[in-house]
């Protein structure tokens, strides 16, 4: 099973295409934690285009009262962050047949450090212009793809 979390997105458009490309890439379903946004949303829909409502979604205000459970059912973390620790989103792949949650978080502040403690894996896009990091839709949709490709689709 694949799973995303997003957590505090502020933008609607971002939390709609993130659904969106979770269809597209066979995740399960979509964590919104903190302050993200929860469908029904226009604005959502907008960039969903239904797609919210074709994956199941759960909100938790803490990010841990999911991702803590998560883990101790024996399920993987993935934080899309960059870090010193942090190793090329191209080098990672998954273990076969378990399940996994990949985190994005905050368009500025990024990944939570208490959710970066709990990751067993941090993986990062590289970066090669003047900016530091992509869209967390963007960012978002290289990383579910890229963990389809390397998993057990």
């Amino acid at each position: 099973m694949r799973t995303i979390l997003l957590d505090n997105i502020r933008s609607l458009l971002n939390v709609g295409a993130i659904f969106r490309t979770a269809d597209g890439a066979g995740f399960s379903r979509v964590y919104l934690a903190g302050y993200t946004p929860t469908p029904p949303r226009h604005e959502i829909t907008k960039t969903a285009i239904g797609a919210e409502d074709a994956v199941i979604w759960e909100y938790y205000e803490d990010p841990l009262a999911i991702l803590v459970p998560f883990r101790q059912r024996g399920g993987i973390v993935v934080a899309l962050e960059q870090s010193p620790e942090s190793i090329d989103y191209r080098a990672y792949s998954p273990p076969i047949d378990c399940d996994i949650c990949l985190v994005v978080g905050n368009e500025i502040g990024g990944v939570r450090p208490e959710i970066l403690q709990i990751a067993d894996t941090v993986i990062h896009i590289p970066m090669l212009g003047v900016k530091q990091s992509l869209n967390v839709a963007t960012a978002a949709g290289i990383a579910m793809y890229s963990i389809l490709e390397h998993s057990d689709a």
